[in-house]
């Protein structure tokens, strides 16, 4: 069952889907946090693929736009990863709370930016997340403040900067400058797949090696996918994405 659902943060609106397998009380459920000028859909629709295997697989998700984003309220231009985090903490308190869904086991999925998002909110929440999935997780986000703060792409009157059409807020490359993701993200010790292609350009393979190296060790898996881009834009590599992470959600 798929539905329409919108939540209050700080007085602003956060726009998403949630579906639930009909019938089913105390489910597991997946929450999924889309990536930098992403929506709940993200390319291809994957987020909605993957929420509909999850689905037939007795698993519940949610998937949000994050304000400035998609549907939800607010603008781009005020977006920054810490207030993403405090948004992805207000939708796990939500999905917390659902009355069909297993408190002790929701789950984090987060592609991009949302990697980074939700391996810092599983560093926060801790044991509370069951297990946490991260698709080409932007842990070295810092390394393209220069690139988003580039002069030729700067406006004046808003004090900002165009990122081909999104409008990015000065506040956020100034904290991604001094962002470090990995010890944010190290505190969590539950089990973590981290997913990625090995032709990514827009988040370099080794990032995935070093969520491992800094954070996790032992209880990651890394899932590589030879030849893929960074958005999985092939049938095969799409659907080497859904079938890996559903799998790693339906097990234990």
């Amino acid at each position: 069952m798929q539905e329409a659902v919108s939540i209050i943060h700080q007085n602003q609106t956060l726009r998403g889907m949630e579906h639930i397998p009909d019938g089913k009380e105390h489910v597991p459920a997946v929450i999924l946090f889309h990536g930098f000028t992403g929506t709940k859909l993200e390319p291809h629709r994957l987020f909605l693929k993957i929420s509909r295997e999850l689905e037939k697989r007795g698993i519940a998700s949610f998937r949000f736009d994050f304000l400035g984003s998609g549907e939800s309220d607010g603008n781009f231009e005020d977006m920054t990863v810490g207030k993403e985090v405090a948004e992805a903490k207000t939708i796990f308190e939500y999905v917390q709370g659902h009355p069909q869904v297993d408190k002790g086991r929701i789950m984090v999925l987060g592609f991009s930016m949302g990697g980074l998002v939700a391996s810092m909110l599983a560093g926060e929440l801790k044991e509370s997340i069951h297990k946490l999935i991260l698709l080409a997780p932007a842990g070295t986000i810092g390394k393209k403040s220069d690139l988003f703060a580039n002069e030729s792409n700067y406006i004046p009157e808003l004090d900002a900067y165009d990122a081909g059409g999104n409008v990015i807020g000065r506040a956020f490359i100034e904290e991604i400058r001094t962002l470090d993701a990995f010890a944010r993200a190290k505190s969590y010790e539950g089990k973590v797949l981290l997913i990625h292609g090995t032709a990514d350009q827009s988040v370099p393979f080794e990032t995935s090696s070093l969520y491992i190296q800094k954070c996790y060790g032992k209880n990651a898996t890394l899932h590589v996918i030879e030849g893929a881009d960074h958005t999985f834009n092939k049938y095969d590599w799409e659907q080497n994405v859904i079938n890996a992470a559903c799998g790693f959600a339906s097990r234990g």
